[in-house]
């Protein structure tokens, strides 16, 4: 094959529904803040964001001004941060060989740990429910621990799933929790000192995230995307439905009539439950680094997106708000416009304000600034050579060209054949 540099569209590999601009046309992005780790997990209480940040430890973001997040505090944990909860003034972190660290987070700009818990394995994550904190610790399965003395949590019982506990939900006696290969297991918990299986359901694959809402649980399998199952009776759980998303959900938050998962390099996928039995994607958004975390407040969507930190959405029409209806965010770019062609990129500002324009590869990573300047409002077209940053040839494969501005984002995708 000639070393001439050939550039083609995925148009050309029969995806060129992948290759549109702003994703699913209803779900916009507002704003972003990157973390210095890899962001695992995701909660938001009031003003702040709470991440779990793998390398980063617990960083707290200020989202009082979605469009411009900004980094309030941060504490790093003994071991990588994973799952997280806040309750009252404290944060309960699952902070993976370091166990279940609580801080105070009632300053946001200093948090600092009170106590921790070193549980016998792997801490993925924490649920909390009154004063006991439930950790999914892989093998060992749940550990319930007391924290009513936030300074000296202490075990107050355990019982030892079939699996490798990975995520956890309470809700009323029972914990559920996503067990990995074993599926979905729920627990009794109304005495902690002798908990007991009531029922389980296995899913196809590996259960990683579970979410609770009325009488169904929702579950992130890696391998076969978003199971719901009837709990109705813990005794005889029941799988009434799935949607088998394109990647591999690492987790799943539930509100209203949409899930909300989490799902590895293609993004942030929103799904519609109103029907439990027939779920349908609504809305999709390709983050720029892969998707882990996720989390709901007030029609905003959080990801924790690994290299790429925090990044804010908001879905409307048929994947939120009504359209049109006012969110607490003005938004002065309704609609940026982005199409690649070739090795030609051409794209539309309806404002005039600071954009970029960055290519990444599909880990996550920024490999060349194009566009970094205030820009008029108008029509602009460019091509990008297929090199690096430092002038070299990237690799073949496909690259995804990201236009950002006001708060607003657009992508695409290019492919490099060599």
């Amino acid at each position: 094959m000639s070393k001439k540099l050939l550039v083609l569209t995925i148009a050309l590999l029969g995806l060129c529904g992948l290759v549109q601009a702003q994703d699913s046309s209803n779900v916009r992005s507002i704003g972003f803040c990157d973390t210095p780790g890899n962001a695992n997990g995701v909660t938001v209480s009031g003003n702040y964001a709470y991440i779990g940040d793998r390398g980063g430890g617990l960083r707290i973001i200020n989202i009082s001004n979605p469009v411009s997040p900004a980094e309030a505090g941060f504490l790093e944990t003994l071991s990588n941060a994973w799952g997280l909860v806040v309750s009252g003034n404290y944060a309960y972190v699952a902070n993976g060989f370091g166990g279940l660290s609580v801080i105070n987070i009632s300053d946001p700009t200093n948090p600092a740990e009170v106590g921790y818990y070193d549980t016998p394995q792997y801490a993925y994550d924490v649920a909390i429910a009154g004063e006991y904190a439930y950790v999914a610790d892989g093998d060992p399965g749940l550990r319930i621990i007391n924290v009513s003395n936030p300074n000296i949590p202490t075990e107050a019982g355990f019982f030892d799933t079939p699996g490798h506990a990975y995520g956890v939900a309470v809700s009323g006696s029972y914990a559920y929790v996503a067990d990995y290969y074993s599926g979905l297991r729920i627990i009794n918990i109304s005495d902690t000192a002798n908990t007991a299986e009531t029922g389980f359901c296995v899913t196809p694959g590996r259960a990683v995230s579970v979410a609770l809402s009325g009488v169904y649980a929702y579950v992130a399998d890696y391998d076969y995307g978003l199971r719901i199952i009837d709990i109705s009776v813990p005794a005889a759980p029941s799988e009434v439905g799935f949607y088998d998303t394109p990647g591999n959900p690492w987790s799943v938050a539930v509100s209203g009539k949409f899930a909300y998962v989490a799902d590895d390099y293609p993004g942030l996928r929103i799904i519609d439950i109103s029907n439990p039995a027939s779920p349908a994607e609504a809305g999709h958004y390709v983050t720029p680094g892969q998707a882990v975390g996720v989390a709901v407040s007030e029609n905003r969507i959080f990801v924790a997106s690994d290299t790429s930190g925090l990044r804010i959405y908001e879905g409307y029409g048929p994947a939120g708000i009504e359209d049109g209806q006012e969110s607490q965010t003005e938004f002065k770019v309704q609609s940026l416009k982005l199409k690649v062609l070739g090795n030609k990129i051409n794209y539309q500002l309806p404002q005039s304000g600071p954009a970029s324009i960055k290519v990444y590869n599909l880990l996550g990573q920024e490999v060349r600034t194009l566009v970094n300047e205030f820009k008029s409002s108008g029509v602009y077209s460019l091509q990008w050579n297929g090199r690096d940053a430092g002038g070299s040839k990237v690799a073949s494969g496909v690259y995804l060209i990201r236009l950002e501005s006001q708060g607003q984002a657009a992508t695409g995708k290019m492919l490099i054949v060599r």
